[in-house]
């Protein structure tokens, strides 16, 4: 599995993941869910460096150019609902893409204990496109392993970009081991060291959902 962090060299990702940690910036969601789909609108870019393009005829109104287009069937697909404005940044990129939606959430048993539950599908046919699962939080990698096994119902795809603003190490690992290594690339603003005993990521930046949303109850 190919992974790619842009953590290891700097660049204004950077700049945004500081200002989605720091709390005296957190306040402003508005902000908060700019960053996210900027980033998302970054990893948009340098991800389309890796697909693939064809050559075709470009009418001008003075004569016929020559260009590259891309040549991949994407499908974004993102998991609700932390995951809205970070799909929008690359939506914004792929302005052509077909869309895919999972509801994936933790059920709590006991404090600490909870289980995941997939909740809401929808997707076109994902056979044979490629497929790009977004979700800004990677914390044990568990829901997005879930909600890539839903979509798997609707179709195999031909590769899988998993992409994510902040992981946990250990969620990187889990993603390398049940995702299939050959067709699938890992995209990450930023990896960090742990996760907590509720499994949240350490550093980390707290709950993405309520941030850009407001907290439920």
């Amino acid at each position: 599995m190919e992974i790619i962090n842009f953590g290891e060299s700097c660049s204004l990702v950077n700049q945004y993941v500081a200002e989605l940690r720091d709390v005296n910036i957190q306040g402003d969601m508005m902000r908060f869910r700019r960053n996210l789909e900027r980033i998302g609108e970054i990893m948009a870019y340098e991800l389309s460096k890796k697909l693939r393009y064809r050559k075709e005829e470009i009418r001008t109104p003075l004569a016929v150019s020559n260009d590259y287009v891309l040549d991949e069937k994407i499908v974004l697909a993102t998991i609700f609902r932390a995951g809205i404005p970070f799909h929008q940044g690359f939506l914004s990129f792929f302005d052509h893409a077909e869309n895919a939606f999972v509801s994936a959430y933790r059920k709590y048993k006991e404090k600490e204990n909870f289980d995941i539950f997939i909740e809401y599908i929808a997707s076109p046919d994902l056979t044979g496109k490629t497929l790009v699962i977004v979700d800004p939080m990677l914390a044990t990698g568990a829901s997005m392993e879930l909600s890539y096994r839903a979509l798997l119902t609707k179709g195999t795809p031909e590769h899988i970009h998993v992409c994510s603003v902040i992981a946990s190490q250990a969620a990187v690992d889990y993603v390398a081991k049940t995702f299939p290594a050959e067709k699938t690339t890992l995209w990450l603003a930023a990896v960090d060291p742990e996760i907590n005993s509720h499994s949240y990521i350490v550093p980390g930046l707290g709950d993405a959902g309520d941030l850009s949303y407001g907290t439920k109850i």
